[in-house]
């Protein structure tokens, strides 16, 4: 590793922190004029950024990439306009900075107060997805925190691009424009070096595939938010109504394959396993998706005249992102219950029911971040939850779990003020 490049990635490190301290300050009309002048930018820019995206969709990474992944990295007219409107929609809501979580009085008569705080500065490594370049940049705007994108080679150009947007929109708002930073360079060991940087950063957050987030982990000295695989399932019980099952299953699976939302696994309760599957593989069969099928529901979809490919074991816990799904026949709630938490990722499960008691047992038992009645998988992310964006969706259980917006980029701290009190 260069001495030139170690000090580059400090460089900016240290800079950021710099931002992250005035940022951490700044107004939440000094912030939001920020985005509104960003949003506006990404409206102005269609041309450049969508020139920027085809140089990365015309290299010779992208041609390498999978159809999900070259389906995260490709932009578009649409694409532009609704993710200038979800910084817009940022701005819409409440500055969590500042918020006063507890508040009391001590028999010695000092006065605490626990606040809502920025974290510092954070570091997001992501791949072929140009949509978080802007996404955490506006979360950690918001939120008072300074941000350092690293992402992925293949979408380098795009990312450029974007970033360029940002520190325009901050410079224009008076705020440093250090506070979003993007890492110039797609060599591996710019982001080593920035994993080091504990004294500086404050926390890491990877988005991307399981490699990316396995070497993360095992290389950072900073505390890593894990937003992991999305092996997520929807379970058709006895007493689901079979058109609503088959809707949420389509929608789970089929609005977009390549998101960590969409559905890889399909349970479906023997007793209903009948009336539901052979309808529903149908339509899934319609739609291009391929069925890798357990021996029970092959041998079900057979006398029904459909084909299907048999599951290997591998395929139970498969992130497929891709138009595949798992399909296996189970006995009863529990095993369905014990499946899920067995295989799955713990990141979005849904059951399709009528029976409120065998729903509200799947709901508390069910170990993952979000947990659907009645409802598709394709629900957990920032935008539908309220939070305007995402930064991601934590599969971890510390510091934040589920879709990640601007109150889980903040932490906490004391304020104590008294009147002259000492400590006997």
């Amino acid at each position: 590793m260069s001495d030139d490049l170690v000090q580059l990635v400090t460089s900016i490190a240290q800079r950021a922190r710099a931002a992250s301290l005035v940022l951490a300050t700044a107004s939440t009309a000094a912030k939001d004029d920020a985005l509104r002048k960003l949003a506006s930018l990404i409206d102005t820019s269609h041309p450049a950024l969508l020139a920027a995206n085809a140089k990365d969709l015309a290299s010779p990474e992208a041609a390498a990439l999978t159809p999900a992944a070259r389906d995260r990295l490709t932009l578009d007219d649409a694409r532009l306009k609704q993710l200038a409107e979800s910084v817009r929609a940022v701005v819409t809501l409440p500055d969590p900075v500042g918020t006063v979580l507890e508040e009391f009085t001590r028999p010695n008569g000092l006065r605490i107060r626990k606040l809502r705080v920025p974290i510092g500065v954070i570091g997001i490594i992501y791949e072929a997805r140009p949509n978080v370049t802007i996404d955490c940049a506006v979360l950690c705007l918001k939120s008072g925190n300074a941000c350092i994108l690293r992402g992925g080679k293949e979408c380098f150009h795009t990312n450029t691009a974007l970033a360029a947007l940002v520190s325009a929109a901050l410079a224009a708002a008076r705020l440093p424009a250090e506070a979003v930073q993007l890492i110039p360079t797609t060599d591996r060991a710019a982001l080593t070096t920035l994993l080091k940087l504990d004294t500086l950063i404050h926390c890491i957050i990877p988005r991307g595939g399981e490699a990316l987030i396995r070497f993360v982990a095992a290389n950072s000295t900073i505390p890593v938010i894990k937003h992991y695989k999305g092996v997520c399932f929807v379970y058709v019980d006895a007493a689901a109504d079979p058109a609503m099952a088959e809707a949420v299953t389509l929608n789970a699976k089929v609005s977009r394959p390549s998101a960590c939302n969409a559905a890889e696994q399909l349970l479906v309760h023997r007793a209903i396993a009948e009336k539901f599957l052979p309808s529903t593989a149908r339509a899934l069969r319609a739609a291009k998706v391929e069925l890798r099928c357990d021996a029970a529901s092959t041998a079900l979809l057979a006398q029904a005249g459909l084909a299907t490919v048999p599951a290997t074991e591998a395929d139970y816990s498969t992130e497929f992102l891709d138009y595949v799904i798992a399909v296996r026949i189970v006995d009863s709630l529990g095993d369905a219950i014990a499946t899920i938490n067995r295989d799955g990722s713990n990141h979005s499960d849904a059951i399709v029911t009528a029976d409120e008691k065998a729903a509200r047992q799947f709901l508390a038992e069910v170990d993952s971040a979000t947990v659907y009645w009645n409802a598709s998988t394709r629900f957990t992310d920032g935008f539908e939850f309220g939070y305007g964006a995402e930064i991601g969706i934590s599969t971890d259980r510390l510091h934040a779990r589920g879709p990640m917006g601007l109150r889980e980029l903040c932490t906490h701290k004391f304020v104590i003020e008294g009147t002259g009190q000492v400590r006997k």
